[in-house]
């Protein structure tokens, strides 16, 4: 069963709402990788800068703006997640239309959102 959640564009700086994402995500129980451009550590999980092989990821939350996003398109293929979370400012048609003839469920939703009200 697929139960990880990547956050890709995640930071420690507690201002970005990629942050508080990962904070959110672990206080309901999800398990989380991280990437992020300067690396760090979140409530003990590690943001990577480089992407990182990993298996039964379920959902990639994107926190990247759509031209920051190209470089990761076949690292998210590869991972073969269930949805693709696109963020407020990480909206991405090119991206959306090439999950989504892989399978890959897309939304444009807000993953705090969808946390808070039991959607995610």
């Amino acid at each position: 069963m697929k139960n990880k959640t990547l956050v890709l564009g995640a930071t420690e700086n507690p201002a970005r709402y990629s942050y508080l994402a990962v904070k959110k995500l672990l206080s309901k129980g999800q398990a989380v990788l991280a990437i992020g451009k300067t690396g760090g550590i979140v409530d003990g999980v590690q943001i990577d800068k480089e992407p990182m092989p990993s298996e039964e990821v379920d959902t990639v939350t994107m926190y990247l703006n759509a031209l920051h996003q190209k470089a990761y398109y076949d690292y998210i293929l590869s991972l073969k997640p269930r949805r693709i979370i696109f963020n407020p400012g990480a909206e991405n048609e090119e991206l959306e239309q090439i999950a989504n003839k892989a399978g890959i469920e897309t939304i444009e939703a807000c993953t705090l959102v969808m946390l808070t009200t039991g959607q995610f």
